[in-house]
């Protein structure tokens, strides 16, 4: 029996009001964090005609968000652990709105990507606190496992209504929308928060991991600098290929200085859990695979059956649907199953209903298609998700609950940031875009249903 299903003799099984108003604080803080990641994905030419980018600079809109966003997510992790989960929360909620507002109302080129780069170090810093005061607030068990699914839905589901609310705000509105939606809530959370959820932090005394932070933020800025470099240019890119050097000394020697420090940023005890090691393994592939599918099916939509970006928002909503269905019933599916079965289960499904849209063509008859399989690819996707939080973050004790939920984070955002460049570099090989979309979809399905088949063979019963 899992872990996950053994606490649940124990845990309670009702949350208490308070319980609730937390947890619905928390998942409106990633919730809107989720969808910074995909807001201005189907308004890129519509922001660089309005400020002047270049179609050459328009993927550095994406890139100036991801590059802070998934390299310094352990780090602060970390930090929230040593110095206070809600304060760091806090200070990430602040960040957010003053990005957002410098983005909203920026004037050239560069005040844009000035508050992109705040918004991703905001999300760096907000994301593994809400996380991890996610499940410092909860017992391990149903209560947990509820709201991990819950979260798991809302964080995945953000990337869809992100595309959702992008294409809506840029049609109706502005663009500019898309960064100044962000301020309001920014400002609720940061009022509401100190009167709804007490502090947590690690009372072990330790210090922060200096050479280790410096080694592994350097290393992952590097590899998403590297790939999304290479999905630009092509992999014989000289600059994308000293990147990935560069990632890869330094990461190996963030893990000799993790073995020899007194108090490492990331023990190698935990990292080397196959919990922790496999559970994040099986989420990089299912965050990363997903969220590239939705591009192939943005591309799809918009340049195959030349659909508006409202419209192909409002189809990839179906998806969306199938993500929110996915993440509520999650829970009860590990209840049974355990995690380790949850989150191989998802990725074979999600496989399955991937390599089911190699069926598409380029008329308008295929949509039904489309969307009944993005509907069911979504729900496994987020049943895997789920499974995935679930067991990357269970039998850790809290004061290790930052570095576990940092690592998730990292994870996902990394997963998301490399995921598109790949695809992309996949789909723009060939000489047609339905001929690409179909090549890139069904390398999408095998690493889905690879990653499932190693995660079921290597992820041990607990």
């Amino acid at each position: 029996m899992s872990v996950l299903t053994s606490a649940a003799v124990t845990a309670p099984e009702r949350m208490s009001p308070r319980h609730k108003l937390i947890l619905t604080l928390l998942l409106g803080a990633q919730f809107m964090l989720a969808i910074d990641f995909s807001i201005l994905n189907v308004a890129l030419p519509v922001v660089g005609r309005g400020l002047g980018f270049g179609l050459g600079q328009l993927q550095w809109i994406a890139t100036a968000f991801a590059l802070p966003a998934a390299g310094f997510t352990l780090l602060f992790g970390r930090v929230a652990d040593l110095a206070g989960r809600r304060r760091m929360l806090l200070a990430g909620m602040a960040l957010l709105a003053a990005g957002s507002l410098v983005g909203g109302l920026a004037a050239s080129p560069g005040i844009l990507l000035a508050g992109r780069v705040l918004q991703g170090l905001a999300t760096a810093i907000a994301t593994p606190a809400a996380l991890s005061l996610l499940t410092t607030s909860f017992p391990e068990g149903p209560l947990r496992t509820r709201a991990l699914g819950l979260s798991g839905a809302l964080m995945s589901a953000g990337f869809t209504v992100g595309a959702v609310l992008g294409g809506v705000l840029t049609d109706l509105l502005s663009w500019r929308w898309a960064f100044l939606v962000n301020v309001p809530v920014a400002v609720l959370i940061l009022a509401v928060t100190p009167a709804l959820v007490a502090e947590s932090r690690s009372r072990d005394g330790a210090r922060l991991d200096v050479p280790g932070a410096v080694t592994v933020t350097g290393g992952l800025l590097a590899l998403v600098y590297g790939i999304t470099t290479a999905g630009q240019h092509g992999w014989g890119d000289p600059v994308a290929l000293a990147a990935l050097a560069a990632a890869a000394v330094l990461l190996v020697a963030f893990v000799l200085v993790e073995r020899r420090s007194p108090a490492p940023l990331a023990p190698l005890n935990v990292l080397t859990r196959r919990s922790v090691s496999w559970g994040n393994a099986g989420g990089f592939v299912a965050f990363a695979t997903e969220t590239s599918l939705v591009f192939l099916m943005t591309l799809y939509l918009q340049q195959v059956l030349d659909f508006s970006p409202l419209t192909t928002g409002l189809a990839l909503g179906v998806l969306g649907a199938g993500t929110f269905a996915g993440g509520v019933a999650a829970p009860r599916i590990m209840g049974r199953f355990g995690g380790r079965a949850t989150l191989v289960g998802g990725l074979v499904l999600q496989a399955a209903a991937t390599a089911a849209l190699l069926g598409l063509g380029a008329e308008r008859s295929a949509l039904p298609l489309m969307l009944a399989a993005t509907a069911i690819g979504g729900f496994g996707n987020l049943v895997a998700i789920v499974a995935f939080m679930g067991t990357a973050t269970s039998g850790l004790p809290d004061g290790e609950q930052g570095l576990a939920t940092g690592l998730a984070t990292m994870t996902q955002q990394v997963a998301i940031t490399l995921g598109i460049p790949v695809m992309s570099a996949v789909a723009t090989a060939h000489a047609s875009v339905l001929g690409g979309v179909h090549a890139a979809t069904l390398v999408n399905a095998l690493i889905a249903v690879a990653g499932g088949a190693l995660v079921g063979l290597f992820l041990r019963r607990s």
